[in-house]
């Protein structure tokens, strides 16, 4: 039986789906996924329990998620390069496209990586936004840059800027 749960973050509000087997979806869309996406789907569960350590991450008490990822439906490289990324870069620390191509086994395959990137259905919990461009800048991530660059703060890998200050 899938379930779902929702919560806010310093990115918006993010709902998780889970099935029997494991998270299987993190969506930064708010509320309206579940019952859209996911009609017979029902609120707790796993998903709940997923949420609940998102929002430890989010308030800076965990580093790392406890939690198993339903990969039904992805494999071959797209699947070997996310597993690859949560598996070798932790809280705090950041690759490159390149570098997580590399790590994967498939140094020609930076572009794909980046494709890959933008179709991570756990995203936080599969930390793309922990992957940068090789110039050392942001790169892309499918909430925003601005999203990204706050989960980067979060985690210590990004210097606040002023405005966040004014919000602390």
């Amino acid at each position: 039986m899938e379930t779902w749960s929702t919560v806010r973050g310093p990115v918006g509000e993010i709902t998780v789906v889970a099935s029997g087997i494991g998270v299987r979806q993190v969506a930064f869309a708010g509320t309206a996924v579940a019952p859209a996406e996911h009609p017979d789907a029902q609120p707790g569960g796993l998903a709940g329990e997923a949420t609940r350590q998102l929002g430890e991450y989010f308030s800076g008490r965990r580093r790392e998620f406890q939690l198993p990822i339903d990969w039904t439906g992805l494999d071959g490289l797209r699947a070997h390069v996310l597993r690859t990324l949560q598996d070798l870069v932790p809280f705090g620390e950041t690759v490159s496209y390149k570098r997580l191509a590399e790590l994967s086994g498939r140094p020609e395959a930076s572009r794909a990586v980046g494709t890959i990137m933008g179709s991570n259905p756990v995203p936080l919990l599969v930390p793309c936004h922990r992957v940068l461009a090789s110039g050392g800048g942001l790169g892309g991530f499918g909430p925003g840059l601005e999203a990204k660059r706050r989960l980067l703060v979060l985690e210590g890998v990004l210097e606040p800027s002023l405005l966040e200050l004014d919000l602390v």
